[in-house]
Order: C-alpha cells, then structure tokens, then sequence
C-alpha cells in the first residue's frame, strides 16, 4: 500500500477525484482511500501491488499538478516574489501566462529556452511513484520539483514584461485616441492600400506621395511621442485625422492594421487588396 500525504486535506481530496476518473471500475475504486489525519492534514492510500491503479495514480498526480496546482503556484509567484495584490491585475497576468503554456503565444514562447514543462513533470512523478512506497506532496514538491519551480518564474517574468508593456501600448492608444478627437479632419475619406507597403490614397483615389504626408505631419506629435509613433504611416494618418479610412488588406491581423483600427476604432472599414481596383474604377465610373 502507498501513502501520499498532503498539507491540506482540500489537495488530498481533489488528487482523490482525479484518480476515480482515471479508474473505470468499482473494484479498482476500492483500493483507493482518502484518510482524513487532522483538521488539515490527510493522506490519499493506494494498492501499489495493481499496475493498472499505480498508471492511474500517475496520470491523475500529473493532472492534479497541471490543472490545480500550477495555478495556485503561479499566483503565488505573483504574490510573494512580485508582490502583485490587485486581482484584476493578477488575473491578466495568468491570462497571458497560459496563452504561453498552452502555445498559443510563440512569439513569447521564444524567449523561454530549454523548458519542457510536460516532459519534466512527467518524469518526477513516475520517478516518485517508482522509488517510493510512501512520500510527501509538500516534500516532492520542495526537494524534486525545485528545478521546475524555478523555471516558472521564467513564465511570470516574461507574462509580467508583456502586460506591462501591454498596459503602455492601450496608454498610448488611448492618448492618440484623444489626440484625434480633438481635431478637425484634413480630409474627409483616405483610403490606405497595404501591399508591400501602404500607400496613401485621398478620396478621389488620387496617391498621395510621401513628400505631401511628410507636410502634412503635425510635428508636435513627433516630439511628444518620439518613440512609439510610426511616421511613414501611424502620423500622417493622425495628423489628417479622416473620417473614416478604408484599409485594404489581405491581413487583418497585421500589427500595423490592428493598430490603426485600435487607434480610429469606428473610422475604419476593411476590404480585401483585391476590391482597390474595383472601387476604384467603380469611382471614376461613377
């Protein structure tokens, strides 16, 4: 018989659900107890003689530590290492850090190197089940999880630098926003078409050259956002300020164009690249 004991009787009784899912049969469900030790403490006990109830064992440890445990570790990494209160804040931050862990994000999956988060756990718990009749949650998560716990807080680090600069990216949208709103329309209709770059077009599609945008620039807006603005696109745009602004793209998802949509929000109408021309004749036609 293997003993697992756990520090607080709430795990003990969740790796217990996990386990009957694991087990498809009444027989096998027997040879599985939860003992309650003390008002905290419990111990979760296990036929190690039945190979079939030791696989379940395993699989149900791992996704107790997956879908249970890593979350409250992360918000713990969040609490006492970085020292994150608010929950809203908290919560974005999670958000991020499982697009990561479900890799959904390679963009930042990139920066984390040499990390198999699957490949580690499952090597420590069928490590833990094959040399001990008898063990610790809390100790294996001390002694053999140290190395993995470490590298978690590479998750955080790099989910904390994106929703920082996540929060100064919708800062800045917002100011620009405000920026606009302020201002009279230079003209009233622009049509941008984003090939391999984006040209500018006014609304009697008639190109307007870089050397016109260039004076058209407000260059109060250079100086004030030095940094972040774009000026071949992002500030002639905002210094013309239009009405709206017919985008046409192939890809919507562009940053250049989800950035333009953020900014002038309703203003904006998207069309395929191949509807320029069409809309264009249709024009002149007209």
């Amino acid at each position: 018989m293997a003993e697992i004991t756990f520090q607080n009787k709430e795990d003990a009784s969740q790796f217990h659900n996990y386990i009957q899912h694991q087990v498809q049969t009444n027989s096998l469900n027997e040879k599985i107890t939860l003992q309650n030790e003390d008002d905290n403490k419990a111990k979760v006990k296990i036929d190690k003689d039945i190979k079939e109830l030791v696989d379940a064992s395993k699989a149900a440890f791992l996704q107790f530590i997956i879908k249970i445990k890593l979350h409250d570790w992360f918000r713990m990494i969040l609490k006492e290492k970085f020292y994150y209160e608010d929950e809203d804040e908290i919560q974005q931050i999670l958000d991020i850090i499982y697009s990561i862990v479900e890799g959904e994000r390679e963009d930042l999956e990139s920066l984390i190197h040499d990390i198999n988060m699957n490949q580690q756990m499952e090597k420590a718990v069928s490590q833990i089940f094959d040399e001990q009749h008898s063990f610790s949650f809390d100790s294996f998560v001390r002694f053999r999880m140290r190395p993995y716990m470490e590298q978690l807080e590479k998750y955080v680090e790099i989910s904390i630098d994106e929703y920082k600069m996540e929060q100064e990216y919708q800062m800045f949208i917002q100011t620009l926003r405000q920026f606009i709103s302020e201002r009279a329309p230079k003209i009233e209709q622009l049509h941008l078409y984003v090939g391999d770059g984006v040209t500018f077009y006014d609304q009697y599609f008639s190109e307007i050259k870089r050397a016109e945008l260039i004076r058209m620039i407000d260059r109060k807006l250079i100086s004030n956002h030095p940094v972040y603005i774009d000026s071949v696109t992002i500030a002639p745009l905002l210094s013309i300020s239009p009405s709206k602004i017919y985008v046409y793209t192939d890809d919507e998802e562009e940053p250049l164009v989800r950035t333009i949509q953020n900014i002038f929000e309703e203003r904006v109408r998207l069309r395929a690249v191949d509807d320029f021309q069409q809309f264009k004749n249709n024009f002149f036609e007209g």
